[in-house]
């Protein structure tokens, strides 16, 4: 089992930027999908962005391609998502995940084994 811990959101002004940050320990984490999902209340788990740990290979939602980017460092075992151009609609807790079943980029809650606590975005209008 991996553990993940999350960092970075807040409160920010619409047009305004964050970056999250997820740091891994635990099991070593392989070629699988880590990824970013979020979740607003009274609304579903959705998926955000996903990277391939070894290969880098990613995959983002159209609902924030061109906005948000998804990154890792190897090195330091962390994820990040830099959150760009940021809309009230993104107001959401994100969450980090990471897969250990799957070789590809996965966009289903399902297909990931853990998760980190959360943290909380808001974006002003």
């Amino acid at each position: 089992q991996v553990q993940l811990v999350e960092s970075g959101g807040g409160l920010v002004q619409a047009g305004g930027s964050l970056r999250l940050s997820c740091t891994a320990s635990g099991r070593t984490l392989g070629n699988y999908p880590m990824g970013w999902f979020r979740q607003a209340p009274g609304k579903e788990r959705d998926f955000v962005a996903a990277v391939m740990w070894t290969d880098g290979r990613t995959g983002i939602a159209d609902s924030v391609k061109g906005r948000f980017t998804i990154s890792r460092d190897n090195g330091k075992n962390t994820l990040y998502l830099q959150m760009n151009s940021l809309k009230p609609e993104d107001t959401a807790v994100y969450y980090c995940a990471a897969a250990r079943r799957t070789f590809s980029i996965a966009t289903m809650p399902a297909a990931y084994d853990s998760w980190g606590q959360g943290t909380q975005v808001t974006v002003s209008s």
